[in-house]
């Protein structure tokens, strides 16, 4: 079996239609979606946003 990472900047209040067609056009099979979560800080407390997300795909032979 193979594998690709493929890594997809995303905005997650906006690119809900960008993420949607990326999983579409995918020949493979999704295997996981990971979240990369970057801290922030703000004067009222501390609060998180997703960067990024990196997408497995199990590339079919």
């Amino acid at each position: 079996m193979k594998y690709k990472v493929h890594k997809l900047k995303v905005n997650m209040n906006e690119d809900q239609q960008l993420l949607e067609q990326f999983l579409n056009n995918l020949r493979g099979e999704v295997v996981s979606i990971v979240p990369n979560i970057k801290p922030i800080f703000r004067p009222m407390g501390a609060t998180a946003k997703v960067d990024f997300l990196l997408i497995i795909e199990k590339l079919v032979n």
